[in-house]
């Protein structure tokens, strides 16, 4: 039996909130080199400041200023950092109890090796020296009897408040394919398209499944679908977005190849976008064939056969 196939996978993009009055005073001071804390109604001093009353579960209103100097009450040791982690050389993730809190605040803290790290050493905050009111504002903590901190303690010069952050997600893993995925997509290496047959119901589904979702037993037959098909329904792309390849509007398409019993999600190019219908006959358009690998991308797209278009009643099961 051939080897499964398996791909590197980063899914990431740009989460974009609103913070509010409470986050946002926090992440204003930061932005202005101060580190503004809450008092609750039990008296203890929070940072960063919750934004209800764990208490009397009101909206905070009561924030202080507490120092940029503190103790390390708890950390731990990162020997090897991983992408978006603070630095790219060792470091530690510790707790911090600013002078005036009453609750340690996780950052990170620079120091060369372990060895420098102890519960109860006194810290201070390494300002960054271009900050946008986030909490990376904060480089990093360092030792308070550091000489030198590298940074800058300048205000920035916006006068507005801070109403929201951008913050980058990122995931990235390994995507294994099953053998039936791998066969198909060893398949389009080869310019073909392979589903797999419930032997029970002899629905095929493509992409193959690796068992029938009606029936529940293994799909065990492999077929060759044809590289025509029809539209069954469909959107038109008109918003841009981050990594967008294909100038909108443009249409992303099910298509159900003939032979098939599942449609197949792809896009629809070389015909105007408003031209688009379901029930409209498509082909596959295959990208020159040194560019082929074991990608769906080997299909560059469909576009219109000049079919009159399918009968409603041969897709209507497959909306």
């Amino acid at each position: 039996m051939s080897r499964t196939l398996q791909a590197p996978v980063t899914v990431s993009f740009d989460y974009t909130r609103s913070v509010g009055p409470v986050l946002g005073r926090f992440l204003t001071g930061l932005r202005d080199a101060r580190v503004v804390a809450a008092r609750t109604s039990d008296g203890r001093v929070v940072v960063p400041p919750p934004e209800y009353d764990p208490v009397t579960h009101r909206q905070t209103e009561d924030f202080v200023e507490v120092s940029p100097t503190g103790t390390v009450t708890s950390w731990t040791w990162v020997p090897e950092p991983v992408p978006g982690q603070p630095f790219d050389r060792p470091f530690a993730f510790a707790l911090v109890t600013l002078d005036g809190a009453d609750v340690p605040l996780l950052h990170a803290l620079d120091v060369g090796s372990a060895d420098q790290v102890s519960t109860g050493m006194r810290v201070r905050v390494r300002w960054a020296g271009q900050r946008i009111g986030a909490i990376t504002d904060i480089e990093a903590f360092e030792p308070l009897d550091d000489v030198v901190s590298t940074g800058s303690t300048t205000g920035s010069a916006a006068a507005e408040p801070v109403t929201g952050v951008v913050t980058p997600v990122t995931l990235d893993y390994l995507y294994a394919a099953s053998p039936e995925e791998s066969a198909f997509f060893r398949g389009l290496e080869q310019g073909r398209i392979l589903g797999q047959r419930c032997p029970a119901c002899h629905k095929v589904y493509v992409p193959p499944r690796s068992a029938c979702p009606v029936d529940g037993v293994a799909t065990t037959d492999e077929v060759e679908l044809a590289h025509t098909g029809t539209v069954t329904t469909f959107c038109v792309v008109n918003v841009p977005f981050l990594g967008q390849r294909i100038t909108p509007p443009y249409v992303s398409a099910y298509v159900l190849l003939d032979g098939a019993d599942i449609a197949f999600l792809h896009l629809i190019l070389d015909v105007p976008a408003e031209e688009v219908r379901m029930g409209m006959r498509v082909e596959a358009v295959w990208k020159p064939r040194e560019e082929w690998g074991t990608t769906v991308e080997n299909i560059s797209h469909f576009r219109p056969t000049g079919e009159p278009d399918a009968d409603y009643d041969t897709y209507k099961q497959h909306l």
